[in-house]
């Protein structure tokens, strides 16, 4: 069963995840974080399966050096735990660490759902139109790389199959040796690519008139209905900002505001995608069981 939310207008995804990744930067609250890598991780895993498991358990390893290495450089705080030479590392600045570290992990988790959900076609029809060379180039660079990563497979087990290949015990000349091949193969397969694509555009009149685009999207009721949803929850996170229920401060003692009404309205606005994706799931299974 395909993702209901990937199935919504390009605008409506676009403008969600500017929105989440948005306010994710600039929120440091430990409630607001927690809730950021709760509700993306879910996501995640709703989007990649079991295969997002491995991403997951990557992440772990990542947060754990990002909060444990930011005391060795940020020496502020009121509270030492053990001298590190004649450097202190204090409690304050292992939160803020951990605070970091929970920021750059919604990062990751996020934007792997956005690229699973704004896929370049609907990249595409969103900007075609408003910025034709920059949506071109953009499509073309977030195809580079998968594309670089599925043909250097290619090459490698190609030369496996004919003996080419570097065996277990190979030393690191060879391993070395064995890059550069493929790496040379790689450049040749990539720069005659780029003539054959530039020969197909420019065969084709590319740059010589204005270009048409048909737009396969229409904004039906529930992508007005979510949009509506996304402005007032957005709304309501920015006021819950201004009445400072975001305040947090980690030097030099650790000052966090009380949890409030704000973090239902953000927790809210990156369930969206979740609760439409399980909406989804259970009226699959009830018309299944009808059959």
């Amino acid at each position: 069963m395909k993702d209901a939310f990937s199935k919504c207008h390009p605008l409506v995804n676009f403008l969600f995840f500017v929105g989440t990744i948005g306010m994710s930067v600039v929120i440091q609250h430990p409630a607001y974080l927690l809730a950021g890598i709760v509700t993306g991780a879910v996501y995640y895993l709703l989007l990649n399966g079991k295969k997002g498991w491995k991403t997951m358990l990557g992440l772990l390893p990542v947060f754990v050096i990002l909060t444990v290495i930011n005391p060795l450089f940020n020496t502020l705080g009121a509270t030492p735990l053990f001298h590190f030479g004649s450097r202190p590392y204090t409690l304050e600045a292992l939160f803020y660490g951990a605070a970091l570290a929970s920021m750059f992990v919604i990062m990751m988790l996020w934007f792997g759902c956005y690229n699973k959900v704004l896929t370049s076609d609907k990249f595409t029809s969103l900007f075609g139109n408003l910025i034709p060379s920059v949506s071109l180039l953009l499509v073309m660079v977030f195809r580079m790389v998968p594309n670089f990563i599925r043909k250097t497979q290619q090459i490698i087990g190609a030369r496996k199959s004919i003996g080419k290949g570097i065996s277990e015990n190979a030393t690191t000349k060879e391993k070395l040796q064995d890059g550069g091949t493929v790496l040379g193969a790689l450049t040749s397969w990539a720069l005659e690519g780029s003539v054959v694509t530039g020969d197909s555009m420019r065969a084709r009149g590319y740059g010589t008139a204005k270009r048409s685009s048909f737009m396969i999207y229409r904004m039906t009721l529930t992508d007005w209905v979510l949009l509506a949803m996304m402005v007032l929850l957005t709304g309501i996170t920015i006021a819950a900002a201004c009445v400072g229920q975001f305040s947090t401060a980690f030097v030099p003692t650790i000052e966090i505001a009380p949890v409030s009404w704000g973090l239902a309205a953000y927790t809210g606005y990156l369930l969206i995608p979740t609760a439409l994706h399980i909406k989804e799931a259970i009226q699959w299974h009830i018309s299944r069981s009808k059959i």
